[in-house]
């Protein structure tokens, strides 16, 4: 039977091998190391690093694992199982991956097994077969030209090069414009910036991660890097990758030559060879979240990596998150200004005349019936589809379904309502509150504002750009472009105009960072007009308007950061949501407070009972400094494990108690109890 590690005593004969591997088990009882007897025919295969299979008695049956280390022992009255299988002899899993899965999980309260989950592909064998019969790789430094030109690039932001060099983690502001390649490709400016530092990075013979969030800002990174270091130095890693590409990839990763990674969020883990930068492109953005277990975003991990390899770390946006601004204002991260300052030409529009009933003042009208005879304009909206929300003709009471209750939609011109939820079409509808039996379009998506605006400007070609119509690039030519937020194409040149509509509807959404998340969408949405172009916010005013209009979005971070640390919530400090059966939700919080004495009083909120789950569930926030974290998430981590435990005791007690029901999830962006 497999036993956890620890220190070998003992000496009744001639060492033994012994393999400490790490089950592939989403058992939280399970997330540690075991001891297993290497036999004599797996001596030479069975390496640190390599896939393995195992026995695990309690179970009956043989799991996946990685062989972690190895070690010996003279203790031959210890039993240990053997391992069953090398499933491969290619090394997937490095000490430093290894080591950032531990202490990510760590960080969360979570299974490094998880964390390894999303780091590592699954095996491809012709993929694995093919990289173990080619050549080591060889990478070429970048030509001199193209470091020169790169360090231009760099030079307009002070210190920044030295920077990089020194292994610092920066904040920077990226500077909100387009700009054409020689090829005549356009691309942002912060892909430009992001392609500099990695040629400058890799002319040291050390390799780059590159984050972002989607396609669309992975395939301007690449644009920007092409031409400028060797093709072979590029390894591009996204879902939209088949799984032998992706694995492929990934090996290429373990190679000793360096290389630029450029990725989406699990990129953050690439197990690169001297890693000299990291970067992490507009971390505002959800998509950088990881939604699966333990569900820590990609800035978090980049952090911890930074710490243990000592790299630099370069963190960009249009916009600074509340996040970044905390790490800038502790001296964390430096910031570095750019040293000509660049804005865009942002208008605040008023939406008091009769026009406003078609959502678009006059001034912005003809600000885009001027920008189309040069080009094409962007338009942003709220949402996709005809009309998202439909609501009572006689009382205004949102539409609700007849059978689940979901808000009704009109998805196309000219068809009836259906459900959001479960999509059934309505017919014989009638209002809960009036009775009432007419129904009411309450708002626009892009596709009913494309038509309106078609009616607007007649012989005007109208592009939608959104989730089910999505759209990279435009030409440059005169064109209507309805874009949802982060939809927006990118056009060749710029646009000539950017028009921002809907601003009131997105600031109503219940969200805690909804101030933020508007601003960042904004902001992204103007970086993309011409230089001199308008960028017309309509129906908002306050501070954040203000923000953009100045283009002062770190003044605005560090207002809401002061607003959220009274009020005690994230990112000021950090929040854990543990929900559970209530007498093991209470016996949880009884052992932390128990656990960690030094804790606010006021530290959790609730329990509150979740309503409609049967058996009955509970929740509760617990909110903790980060001098705590390590305390709290080792507490909570213990709950879940022991929770797991006696769940398994109890199988064959009853059904009462059959599986564990205790979860935790640390750094939530947006908690409610």
């Amino acid at each position: 039977m497999p036993q956890p590690g620890s220190e070998m005593t003992g000496a009744s004969g001639p060492a033994r091998p012994v393999a400490r591997v790490l089950l592939d088990s989403p058992l939280p009882q399970l997330d540690r190391l075991f001891d297993y007897a290497i036999p004599p025919e797996f001596d030479e295969s069975a390496m640190p690093g390599v896939r393995v299979r195992v026995p695990l008695r309690t179970a009956g049956r043989v799991v996946d694992g990685f062989l972690v280390e190895r070690g010996e022992e003279t203790d031959h009255e210890r039993p240990l199982s053997e391992l069953d299988s090398v499933v491969s002899p290619m090394p997937v899993l490095p000490p430093t991956l290894y080591n950032l899965a531990r202490r990510v999980a760590d960080r969360a309260a979570g299974s490094a097994s998880d964390v390894l989950r999303l780091a590592v592909p699954k095996r491809m064998v012709r993929a694995e077969k093919a990289w173990l019969h080619s050549p080591e790789p060889v990478v070429e430094a970048p030509h001199a030209d193209a470091v020169r030109t790169a360090e231009e690039v760099l030079a307009a932001f002070p210190h920044l090069a030295e920077g990089i060099r020194a292994g610092e983690r920066l904040a920077v502001d990226a500077t909100p414009r387009v700009v054409e390649l020689a090829d005549g490709a356009t691309v942002g400016s912060w892909a430009v910036l992001i392609a500099a530092a990695a040629t400058v990075t890799l002319a040291a013979g050390r390799s780059v991660v590159i984050v972002v969030p989607d396609y669309r800002d992975q395939d301007q990174v690449m644009t920007a890097l092409a031409g400028r270091v060797p093709p072979n130095a590029l390894v591009q890693s996204d879902a939209r990758q088949s799984g032998p590409s992706r694995y492929g990839a990934y090996l290429r990763t373990l190679a000793a030559a360096p290389c630029i990674v450029v990725g989406n969020r699990s990129a953050v883990y690439a197990p690169t060879t001297n890693t000299g930068l990291v970067v992490i492109w507009d971390d505002g953005d959800p998509l950088l979240a990881e939604p699966l277990s333990p569900g820590v975003h990609a800035r978090d991990v980049a952090l911890l990596r930074q710490e243990s390899e000592q790299s630099a770390l370069l963190v960009l946006g249009h916009t600074r998150t509340t996040d970044v601004e905390r790490l800038v204002q502790i001296g964390w991260f430096r910031h570095l200004p750019a040293a000509r300052r660049v804005t865009p030409r942002v208008i605040l529009t008023a939406t008091s005349d009769a026009v406003a009933q078609a959502r678009i003042p006059s001034s912005a009208f003809q600000a885009v019936r001027d920008a189309l005879t040069e080009g094409p304009v962007l338009v942003q909206v709220a949402r996709p589809g005809y009309a998202p929300v439909v609501v009572c003709s006689s009382c205004r009471a949102p539409a609700r379904c007849l059978h689940c209750s979901g808000p009704l939609r009109v998805r196309r011109q000219g068809r009836p309502p259906e459900c959001a939820w479960c999509g059934r079409g309505i017919a014989g509808w009638q209002c809960a509150v009036c009775e009432g039996q007419h129904l009411r379009l309450a708002s626009s998506g892009s596709e009913r504002t494309a038509d309106e605006l078609g009616r607007a400007f007649p012989g005007t070609r109208v592009i939608v750009a959104d989730g089910e119509h999505p759209v990279a690039r435009v030409e440059h030519r005169p064109a209507l472009v309805i874009a949802t937020r982060g939809a927006e194409p990118i056009a060749d040149g710029g646009y000539r105009a950017v028009l921002l509509l809907d601003g009131d509807r997105m600031l109503l959404a219940e969200d805690l960072r909804i101030g933020e998340a508007c601003l960042r969408w904004w902001s992204n949405a103007a970086a993309l007009a011409a230089p001199g172009a308008p960028v017309l916010l309509t129906g908002v005013a306050g501070p954040l308007a203000r923000a953009l209009a100045t283009w002062t979005q770190p003044a605005h971070a560090r207002a809401e950061l002061a607003d959220r640390a009274v009020l005690h919530l994230p990112p000021a400090v950090r929040v854990a949501v543990v929900e559970g059966e209530p007498r093991t939700l209470h016996d949880a919080l009884a052992q932390l407070r128990a656990e960690v004495p030094s804790l606010d009083p006021e530290a959790v909120l609730g329990p509150s009972e979740i309503l409609g789950e049967d058996p009955p569930r509970s929740r509760a926030l617990v909110r903790f400094d980060y001098g705590h974290g390590k305390a709290v998430t080792g507490s909570l981590r213990a709950a879940v494990i022991a929770d797991a435990v006696r769940a398994r005791r109890a199988r064959g007690r009853g059904p009462a108690r059959s599986r564990n029901t205790l979860r935790v999830r640390v750094d939530v962006p947006d908690p409610e109890l």
